[in-house]
């Protein structure tokens, strides 16, 4: 009697402790598969943002690999426009000496041209009869 009903409310704790047991494990089990596809999406956003900063650093190198070219043309350009700069500073100096030569000549010419008045009018007063 007494025996058996204590016996009975044992078994009836058991029973509930175990359905609560079960239920917890269900839980603990949902919550483990839950947070295994939380990891696993996790790891594929880590692996997405692995390869886009792998064609970041891809794409910087490349802008990097202008960057070195377009230094050395600049370099290049700069090489020539210096060079240009000398041979327009040679031409002044050129045009400079032609001009002053032009000048000169334009003195001897006129200096001729009076000399050669000068012995036009000596010559004229020889007359030479034939």
């Amino acid at each position: 009697g007494e025996q058996g009903r204590g016996f009975a409310v044992v078994a009836s704790e058991v029973r509930n402790l175990a359905q609560r047991s079960a239920q917890a494990a269900k839980e603990i089990k949902s919550l483990i598969e839950h947070s295994a596809g939380t990891v696993g999406a996790g790891s594929r956003l880590v692996s997405e943002a692995g390869k886009v900063m792998s064609d970041v650093v891809s794409q910087v190198q490349g802008v990097s690999a202008m960057m070195s070219e377009i230094a050395e043309a600049s370099l290049e350009q700069s090489a020539g426009i210096d060079q240009i700069g000398d041979a327009v500073q040679s031409l002044d100096q050129m045009t400079q000496q032609n001009a002053a030569l032009v000048e000169e000549s334009a003195a001897a010419a006129e200096s001729l041209k009076q000399q050669a008045a000068e012995l036009t009018k000596l010559v004229s007063a020889f007359k030479v009869d034939e």
